[in-house]
């Protein structure tokens, strides 16, 4: 069975982040100080530092070489910056976000660049591996690699047949393991809820709003995944039972209204002059009333999907993301009303639509997430699913490829 890193708990990581946050503002300090600095009791500041110590995060520094009596002198701990760090990779379908945390949750950088629609996977590879080395400079990352999270557009399911072997194969040989990989929307949507909008809320439904209409689910504190990884397919919600065919074989999905390019054909459909996104938002400040009348109708239809879901779900807050969505209220606005409309007066006033805090580098952030296992929002994610072949089995050049959440090498 594939793994992925043990969850760390809500408790343990907030004392993790305690003695860090010490070690980092106070420099080498012996567990006397430590303890006397941080407040933890014996036993469980014992506990957090064996954690620390065995993940590398923390190392004994030189002796303490202060009078200390008998014995031998205390010895210092510090934080160990070079221990290794972990990559967050984004496939979008039009860009590729990337960022690198270290093991002691701190923010290297991230970083995002554009593409042309359908670029060939090694090229989208080779891309990943450019702006993660733009991060790195001369460091040798590889060395201090220790986990990818990758994003892909899409269910997983069938990944045995399709395209992503083949991806597996060139992570592998560009980035080495391991690498864990999940659909990018419900990565964007474990981000927005680890560390932005929805931050400390157990309860989140996410929205994203994009070439792709997508999204992601947290019940009771935990990603939810569904059966066949499947949770969180928003955009393929019917919403007009004679509109435009979808690319998953249904009609008229949220997905062929809400979609980018979808908003921007019916603009133009409409009389509208602009053939990108920016182009848009421009006819929308200057009170286009074409561009104003469309995100009215499109916010409608959003906020009736997200009406229905919240009577399905219950979540406390609803978070939508995505480049769409920075339009702001001209297009969240009727979101809002009809979201209002439609909930269940019980919930009515209790539920919060918020705009995503984390841009574009939430798929990014979230699948480093994924890579540490350091987000509570993952302590029952389900780990990937024996491998039904015989032992051995779709192996390329010594990388396991298989269908479900991870890819292992």
């Amino acid at each position: 069975m594939l793994s992925r890193p043990d969850v760390v708990s809500p408790v343990r990581r907030g004392h993790e982040q305690a003695v860090l946050g010490l070690l980092r503002g106070h420099g080498p300090l012996n567990r006397g100080e430590i303890s006397r600095r941080c407040g933890l009791s014996r036993t469980t500041l014992h506990d957090t530092l064996r954690g620390l110590l065995a993940t590398g995060a923390v190392v004994t520094a030189v002796p303490d070489e202060g009078p200390r009596g008998r014995g031998r002198p205390a010895e210092k701990l510090t934080l160990n910056t070079s221990v290794g760090q972990a990559l967050g990779i984004d496939f979008a379908r039009r860009a590729v976000h990337v960022a690198a945390v270290g093991v002691t949750y701190e923010l290297v950088g991230s970083a995002g660049e554009a593409h042309a629609p359908g670029l060939p996977w090694p090229d989208r590879v080779a891309l990943a591996e450019r702006l993660v080395r733009g991060l790195a400079g001369a460091e040798p990352w590889r060395r201090a690699l220790r986990g990818v999270g990758v994003g892909v557009v899409g269910p997983l399911t069938g990944a045995r047949d399709g395209t992503l072997s083949g991806v597996g194969t060139l992570l592998g040989e560009r980035f080495g393991g391991p690498v864990l990989l999940d659909n990018n929307t419900r990565l964007a949507a474990l981000a927005e809820s680890t560390w932005g909008a929805a931050a400390g809320d157990q309860d989140v439904l996410y929205l994203r709003l994009s070439y792709g209409v997508g999204g992601g689910v947290v019940a009771g504190g935990v990603l939810h995944r569904g059966a066949d990884g499947v949770s969180g397919e928003i955009g393929h919600i019917p919403v007009d039972p004679a509109g435009r065919p979808c690319e998953c074989g249904g009609t008229g999905c949220l997905e062929t209204v809400a979609s980018i390019r979808a908003v921007l054909d019916a603009y133009r459909a409409r009389g509208g002059h602009g053939d990108d996104l920016p182009a848009l938002a421009a006819a929308v400040a200057a009170g286009d009333p074409i561009a104003r009348g469309l995100l009215r109708d499109v916010g409608t239809q959003i906020g009736r999907v997200l009406a229905a879901l919240s009577n399905a779900i219950g979540p406390r807050v609803i978070v939508i993301g995505g480049e769409l969505a920075q339009i702001g209220d001209p297009l969240l606005g009727p979101v809002r009303e009809a979201l209002n409309a439609g909930a269940v007066p019980i919930s009515r006033h209790r539920l919060t639509l918020r705009r995503a805090a984390l841009g574009d580098a939430a798929g990014a952030l979230g699948a480093v997430a994924l890579a540490l296992g350091d987000s509570p929002l993952l302590s029952r994610y389900p780990a990937a699913e024996p491998d039904s072949g015989p032992a051995g089995a779709d192996r390329n050049g010594g990388v396991a490829v298989r269908p479900r959440l991870a890819l292992t090498f």
